[in-house]
């Protein structure tokens, strides 16, 4: 342990390091690459149409059949359970069962009484059932492969017991509201129990599980080797299939939110990547309290949290699919997923920061904001070109959007300029880059807030007073940010012993970025058209600057957990161009459907030979053309019948 204080910002802050931490968070960044990468080529080959419906839904019953048993019932058979704590697994269930009976209690008083209970039993499967398998295995074998490499096998025991003991209860609160939309129906309380646990049973996780624990006592803990080359083939495809049918999964799946399925998505999904690592990680402290002064306890609390992020599994929509309510629970699941990434990347750093040494914690900082601005830029270039390429840029209000754009990838060149220019002794050169990254910094804030400004309609002004009005913002915003980073370097002293750049200058820097933040944070009003979804997650990130800011200003020692905001501040600062991809990165005019037709171009002879979906265009033609030639004038009397009589009511009324 070489020191018990951190030299950031000015401040010596306490920082007494526990041990050699237990994650390789070094393999987290290219892990989460891995995964979503291949996520993302699932969804561009559903989107595209290279791979129908049928094709997917053939893939989906290849990796859940065949590949998935596979995977349990090699894992199962080599399962050492010597090994295994077991507050670890009854921490997880405890914790899932709390937050199912929250959410399952919480639906049932504020939902409808039409669809109170499918709610309720969805919601709750929703809030508790993860990944495990296709995006948590890979996560948790790149953080503990080399410190341990058995945490693993816990997927394998928690995961059945979630679908044995917590989905029967969602599924029997399904089948109650069945029998209640239609009381006719033979839906006997032994009809409701046969149907849950024949659902049960025909899972193939369930089946495979206790198919592997009764072979791992028979074979002695080994796969025999007649079958070992047979099991690791199958088991060794799941991976990527997966992966990839798990982005075809997420295409279409997106809906037209309104306010009420809106709020319903955030209560959703912030009891599942919130709640619930909360939950896991504190009922692991107290029921593992034995051990609690063990190297091994705190790196099970941290795993615990982890576990808790995974997102939502895909089978839940198809369990939606199946009461109507997948609008809200397929949405969520593509929401959860697409969150999980930056949350799992970020509470990995955040858990790892007590363990590390004063001077590695510094230049891991430096790290995480440089590998962020790498992938920022990479989804900035290609979100600028789409508005460019589609013109928009030309008319409001996607001129401010663009300009936004434009200083986001400013702020990313910049960040990575920094890492290399702040190491060597030219002065002139990091006075030009700080002025260029926190310059353009300064503008994202100003305009995200000319971006959520624009509430009025322009006819209401005249085209000189719009010219005139509209230049002003655009002068304020570029010009005025520089100016005060200028003024920075003028009237203040560099800081020499310090590679951050967040506070190269001091206090005066921190002043000039509490003033930033605070006026961001005052004038942005609340909006709920799709631009503004952007600004919104952008105002997440002026907030915590600005928390950062009161907190280093107001505290002689702001402690370790001031630390953990500044990883937060990096990914905050440096990602906002995943939050701008994610929203307009994908036209559908100018990517998705000119991407659609080349695909159709050149897949053409490979479609003449499958009929399916030119069967379905011709149905839908023809219903057409049967509606308009024998119903349509049919359909025109009948409601101009009605409005006439509804017109002589109200006037003998």
């Amino acid at each position: 342990m070489e020191s018990h204080y951190v030299t950031i910002h000015g401040l010596n802050i306490t920082h007494n390091p526990l041990s050699a931490p237990a994650m390789s968070v070094d393999r987290l960044f290219p892990a989460l690459l891995e995964c979503f990468g291949i996520i993302l080529c699932g969804y561009a080959a559903g989107r595209g149409d290279i791979i129908s419906a049928g094709q997917a839904r053939s893939l989906g019953a290849f990796v859940s059949r065949f590949a998935l048993p596979a995977l349990l019932f090699r894992n199962m058979v080599e399962l050492q359970f010597a090994d295994v704590v077991w507050s670890f697994l009854w921490s997880v269930l405890i914790a899932k069962a709390c937050v199912f009976a929250a959410v399952c209690v919480l639906t049932l008083l504020v939902a409808s009484p039409q669809s109170r209970f499918s709610k309720a039993g969805l919601f709750a499967i929703f809030a508790t059932q993860s990944n495990d398998f296709a995006l948590g295995y890979p996560i948790v074998d790149a953080l503990y492969r080399s410190s341990h490499p058995d945490y693993v096998q816990y997927l394998y025991l928690v995961a059945p017991v979630s679908l044995t003991v917590l989905n029967p209860v969602g599924f029997a609160l399904c089948e109650l509201q069945r029998w209640r939309q239609n009381p006719d129906c033979n839906h006997s309380r032994l009809h409701i129990v046969s149907t849950v646990l024949l659902r049960v049973a025909k899972n193939p996780i369930v089946f495979m599980v206790l198919v592997g624990i009764v072979s791992h006592f028979l074979f002695g803990g080994r796969v025999p080797a007649l079958l070992r080359e047979f099991v690791d083939g199958l088991a060794d495809s799941f991976g990527g299939a997966a992966l990839f049918y798990l982005g075809l999964t997420m295409v279409g799946q997106m809906c037209r939110l309104t306010r009420s399925m809106g709020v319903t998505l955030i209560l959703l999904i912030t009891a599942k990547l919130l709640m619930m690592p909360l939950m896991c990680k504190d009922m692991l402290e107290i029921l593992d309290v034995a051990n609690s002064s063990s190297a091994n306890h705190s790196s099970l609390s941290d795993y615990a949290f982890l576990y808790g992020v995974f997102p939502t599994a895909p089978s839940v929509a198809i369990y939606a699919g199946q009461y109507d309510t997948q609008l809200e629970v397929a949405t969520g699941m593509v929401i959860s997923t697409l969150l999980s990434a930056p949350i799992l990347y970020l509470s990995a750093w955040l858990l790892t920061i007590p363990w590390m040494e004063a001077t590695h914690l510094l230049s891991e900082l430096q790290e995480v904001s440089f590998n962020i601005s790498i992938v920022s830029l990479i989804a900035l270039v290609w979100t600028i070109a789409v508005m460019f390429l589609s013109r928009k840029f030309k008319r409001l209000p996607h001129m401010f959007t663009a300009n936004l754009f434009l200083a986001q990838l400013l702020v990313c060149v910049s960040m990575i300029l920094w890492k290399f220019v702040v190491l060597q002794e030219n002065v002139l050169g990091q006075s030009l880059t700080f002025t260029l990254l926190y310059g353009s910094l300064y503008s994202t804030y100003l305009w995200t807030v000319c971006v959520s400004m624009r509430v009025h309609p322009e006819q209401k002004r005249r085209p000189l007073e719009m010219v005139v009005f509209y230049g002003s913002l655009w002068a304020v915003c570029c010009r005025v940010p520089f100016l005060v980073v200028g003024l920075l370097l003028v009237v203040n002293e560099r800081q020499s012993d310090t590679t951050d750049s967040a506070f190269f200058y001091g206090k005066w820097q921190v002043g000039h970025l509490h003033l930033k933040h605070s006026t961001y944070i005052t004038l942005r009003p609340v909006f709920l058209k799709v631009r503004n979804i952007c600004c919104c997650f952008l105002c997440v990130s002026g907030a915590q600057n600005l928390f950062s800011c009161l907190w280093w200003l107001l505290n002689t020692d702001p402690g370790r957990l001031y630390l953990e905001l500044q990883f937060f501040c990096a990914v905050a600062n440096y990602g906002q161009g995943l939050i701008s991809f994610g929203i307009f990165g994908l036209d559908e005019h100018l990517v998705i459907s000119p991407f659609k037709k080349r695909l159709a171009a050149l897949w053409g002879a490979g479609r003449e030979e499958s009929p399916g979906p030119a069967t379905g265009q011709e149905e839908i033609r023809l219903t057409c053309t049967q509606f308009v030639r024998y119903h349509k004038n049919q359909c025109v009397q009948d409601i101009v019948h009605k409005r006439r009589s509804v017109r002589l009511s109200l006037r003998a009324s």
